[in-house]
């Protein structure tokens, strides 16, 4: 099926992009599932936006202070301006064995990964540090709305040598840390992505020489169909 555009008109219109991601994230889950060996499972962590109740909680605040007579802190030294990093859409593999330990990753990029440095850095580091575990990763990008390429923002994280930046605003890439000869390397796939096109299969690696298809094209015809988001919109 061809890669629509989530982000932008006429679908942005009628349809919400992170419903969309959510469902995705499932039925990549769901089709991991029906794959993994024993002892394997897979499950989505899909999180959008942190609210916080201010009022309501300094109320109930005032009221316990004047019940009990509780304790009160000196003022803050300062107060700064502080941004979580409020979006998660990714997919976690889990190894039941021993934990569950977090096997392998895929991170479904939103625009909340791209729209600024704090949050550009935050998903980068992620990212690095499921490699630096040894753990496999796949990340895609379909977001049309910000040119961010942060998987070149990682490449140039963990390379020890200048790495060949790919080319490309929209893409799905692999991660496969390995061992050779005494020596640690990072096995990546790159697939450029375009609205109009159909996605890829990429390599999913787990720990213990487990390799799985992660076959975006299906899954997100699937995701489509289910979400009755027309298979041409124009």
């Amino acid at each position: 099926m061809m890669l629509q555009d989530h982000f932008r008109p006429p679908l942005s219109i009628r349809r919400h992009w992170h419903a969309f991601h959510n469902a995705w994230a499932t039925y990549i889950a769901s089709d991991l599932n029906a794959k993994l060996p024993e002892g394997y499972f897979a499950e989505p962590n899909v999180q959008f936006g942190i609210e916080i109740d201010i009022a309501a909680f300094e109320e109930s605040w005032q009221e316990s202070k004047n019940i009990y007579n509780i304790w009160s802190p000196p003022p803050p030294d300062q107060t700064i301006a502080f941004l979580p990093t409020d979006e998660t859409v990714e997919v976690n593999i889990f190894n039941t064995e021993a934990g569950p330990i977090l096997a392998g990753a895929i991170e479904l990029v939103s625009p909340a990964n791209k729209d600024r440095s704090t949050h550009r850095n935050a998903f980068v580091s992620k990212c690095e540090t499921y490699l630096r575990q040894g753990i496999g990763l796949v990340i895609v990008d379909v977001v049309t709305e910000r040119k961010t390429n942060l998987h070149n923002e990682l490449l140039t994280r963990v390379a020890e040598n200048n790495a060949l930046l790919f080319n490309a605003e929209l893409y799905a890439t692999a991660y496969r840390p390995i061992q050779q000869n005494g020596q640690y390397k990072l096995d990546i796939w790159q697939e450029k992505l375009n609205i109009g096109t159909i996605l890829p299969t990429l390599p999913l690696w787990l720990h213990g020489e487990i390799c799985l298809p992660v076959e975006l094209d299906s899954i997100y015809e699937r995701t489509c169909r289910e979400q009755r988001i027309p298979m041409h919109t124009a």
